[in-house]
């Protein structure tokens, strides 16, 4: 089984934040049956937090892989349309550069080297500045200017001389008037612009000057091109005019030496949008360079982009409530819900598929609807939806479990191949196991967060097959649980180490008031910090009513 798509805007099927056994396999078993239906529209599950280590077993045992984390859905640059503007080389000609932004209509270009690493960025602000300062005869030295940026933009050629490799090494010099004048305005090494008349191209050789550019296509005689090859001065031709030459050449000068190099603002893909929109409000560029997971230039995006963002789409499962979900939520898209708790506090924006049973495990309603649907269930699938359900139902001894519940594993057991109850002690024995992990590990394994009125409190839970992995367990999270509280800002945390095979509950809790609310809501004695309660496995059906129902008392 392969449900997962490497399409980065797949529907995400994601369960809650610190997710169990159920929200994984929930996740991965019905991205499957999704993609199957509807191959138009991918899907790929998701995970919002930490696996415990029963879930880690679980997929271990099944061999699939870990679904991709995702901490908050809020949008980034990766959900706008990046425009992939090519990146451009630092020795581009300031006229390469111009018409490149002209007929691209980008006010700005991303020079990169040869393995797409940006190194700066040049604006037409950039060039036009570089332009009317482009008095200084200098310019093409001082930029260390290609030969071949002169002959790219003068459309020359080369008649004598050898210009790979060659940078400009003196002025840029007219070569107007008599002779004599012209010998007295060059120095060796300048590039003269000269025209038809063979006294300055004469001139301009015998004061060594490193290139004669010849305009208009006029004939350069045999003679001076001799004399040129000999002295080792370039020669090129173009067919521009005297004066067209003398405005371009400065032009010729390499982007790398006018564009900005310090303070680079950039994005990467996992900017989000509302950081990159308040950036883009402080500064007057247009475009801004965006970067991928290797910092590698991959094109630009502007305000104009920002308006055209693709949310993230998701499907929810074994959830609906937004203390629960994952970061972002509201700046998501939700398609569908698949649940079998408490309908919440979720809003959304428009009607969504919404699929509420009351039954033990999210993947009892997933199992239904690949039976609905006519959809074989292979054996790993068979596998994922078995310990779900086995989990959320405490091996069939939680309330919540239900006949169907109950029918559906079993065929899953046989589908997938294994000995059931064997399968549940093993699995639970893994999932027991604290060894190795700290305390905030262990917590988060199973926790959610529930709100009643103004109350916001926290319960996790923790079922274990032998008392000895859940005294170590609740040795482990008691003296975490008042930070735990400040952290969150809640009012109360509560935390159940339940007995599996003995069918009940010790409850640790913390918060101002929080012994005596449990006190009036399963009427027993708290003693250091610690209320026992037979029977009780299930946290959706006989603790989380219970606390609700006592905090409205108090609230009344």
């Amino acid at each position: 089984m392969n449900s997962q798509t490497a399409n980065p805007r797949a529907i995400k099927v994601i369960g809650h934040r610190n997710p169990d056994t159920d929200s994984i396999c929930s996740a991965i078993a019905y991205s499957h049956l999704k993609n199957i239906l509807d191959p138009e529209h991918p899907c790929k599950p998701c995970r919002a937090g930490l696996l415990n280590r029963e879930t880690e077993f679980v997929l271990n045992y099944f061999k699939v892989p870990v679904p991709q984390l995702y901490t908050d859905v809020s949008p980034h640059i990766r959900d706008i349309d990046i425009r992939p503007a090519p990146g451009v080389d630092g020795e581009t000609s300031l006229r390469r550069a111009w018409m490149t932004m002209r007929d691209q209509e980008l006010d700005t270009l991303c020079i990169v080297d040869e393995e797409q690493n940006l190194k700066g960025v040049i604006t037409v602000k950039d060039v036009a500045t570089a332009n009317m300062d482009g008095m200084d005869p200098h310019v093409l030295e001082i930029a260390k200017t290609s030969y071949q940026n002169l002959l790219d933009i003068l459309d020359g050629t080369v008649l004598v001389g050898d210009i790979t490799g060659k940078t400009v090494e003196g002025r840029l010099i007219i070569g107007a008037g008599s002779a004599e004048q012209i010998e007295k305005s060059i120095s060796p090494g300048d590039i003269v612009i000269v025209s038809n008349r063979a006294e300055s191209q004469l001139a301009a050789l015998e004061m060594d000057a490193g290139c004669i550019v010849v305009c208009a296509s006029s004939k350069v005689s045999r003679t001076i091109q001799m004399l040129a090859e000999e002295k080792g001065c370039i020669v090129i031709s173009t067919p521009k005019s005297t004066y067209v030459t003398g405005l371009m050449l400065s032009q010729a000068a390499p982007i790398r030496h006018y564009m900005t190099t310090r303070s680079l603002l950039t994005f990467t893909l996992h900017t989000p949008v509302e950081e990159a929109t308040k950036v883009m409000a402080t500064v007057r560029f247009r475009y801004f360079p965006v970067l991928d997971d290797d910092g590698r230039y991959i094109g630009v995006v502007s305000r104009r982009n920002m308006l055209n963002l693709h949310r993230k789409q998701l499907i929810l499962v074994d959830h609906n409530e937004k203390s629960q979900a994952v970061e972002g939520i509201d700046q998501a898209e939700v398609l569908e819900i698949i649940d079998h708790h408490r309908i919440g506090s979720m809003e959304t924006d428009g009607p969504v598929y919404f699929r509420n049973v009351p039954v033990g495990c999210t993947c009892t309603i997933v199992y239904q609807m690949y039976r609905e649907n006519a959809v074989d269930i292979d054996p790993t699938t068979a596998g994922l939806l078995l310990s779900a359900i086995l989990s959320d139902t405490l091996m069939f001894r939680s309330p919540t479990c239900t006949p169907m519940d109950e029918r559906a594993a079993r065929e899953l057991a046989e589908l997938a191949g294994v000995d059931l109850e064997q399968y549940a002690d093993t699995m639970f024995e893994h999932g027991g196991d604290v060894s190795g992990k700290t305390a905030a590990e262990v917590f988060n394994g199973d926790y959610k967060i529930f709100t009643s009125g103004d109350i916001r409190f926290g319960v996790g839970q923790g079922s274990y097959m032998t008392e000895k992995n859940r005294k170590a367990a609740q040795a482990l999270i008691g003296p975490y649980l008042p930070e735990a509280l400040s952290k969150q800002q809640l009012d109360y945390i509560f935390y159940m180490f339940t007995d599996v095979r003995n069918s009940s509950t010790q409850l640790l809790m913390s918060g101002s008031g929080a012994e005596e609310l449990v006190g009036k809501a399963f009427g027993v004695r708290v003693e250091a910090g610690i209320a026992v309660l037979p029977g009780v496995v299930s946290r959706k059906k006989q603790m989380i009513p219970l606390l609700i129902n006592a905090i409205k008392l108090e609230q009344e």
